[in-house]
């Protein structure tokens, strides 16, 4: 979905990076190293990116810090987008519908940073869940969302991860 609005890879893993999770950050070198593309293309997109308002830098220990600038007018509608091109949005969707009593979801690994591996992590913390059922919805969410998805019951290491529900 993403692919036909963006032309540019580099750009749409930038996105990614920082618009998943607000707490998200990175530098040139590091962001190169992590996206395995070269220190001009990131720079380049980078600064497109910040030209346009939509990430902001900090000079921290001689590195330039960059992360979502949480302020800009649409940085809740691209967060929105980048979790739907993730499948986040299905994932809890698909989840409430058909489990039940969830108390929380949770991403944690390479998509909670920001990494899109292929492979998204979730935690569901609730009572009663049904661990077989949760794994055959496994890959009926796979199919909707094109990646791989694991899922923990009640394994959450407080403090990391993306919570993106939680019961009220």
């Amino acid at each position: 979905m993403l692919e036909t609005l963006i032309t540019s890879k580099t750009r749409i893993r930038i996105l990614v990076k920082f618009f998943i999770n607000v707490a998200n950050d990175g530098y040139l070198r590091g962001l190169a190293e992590e996206l395995n593309e070269s220190t001009n293309s990131i720079r380049k997109e980078l600064n497109n990116l910040l030209q346009a308002g939509y990430l902001e830098k900090e000079a921290i220990n001689n590195k330039v810090i960059y992360k979502a600038n949480a302020k800009h007018p649409l940085f809740t509608v691209l967060q929105k987008i980048v979790h739907q091109h993730i499948g986040i949005d299905a994932i809890v969707e698909l989840i409430l519908q058909r489990i039940g009593t969830i108390e929380k979801v949770v991403v944690i690994g390479d998509y909670a940073n920001g990494k899109d591996s292929g492979i998204i992590e979730v935690v569901l913390i609730g009572k009663e869940l049904d661990a077989k059922y949760i794994y055959n919805l496994a890959s009926k969410i796979e199919s909707r969302i094109k990646r791989k998805i694991k899922f923990y019951i009640n394994d959450y290491q407080y403090g990391k991860g993306l919570v993106i529900y939680e019961a009220t």
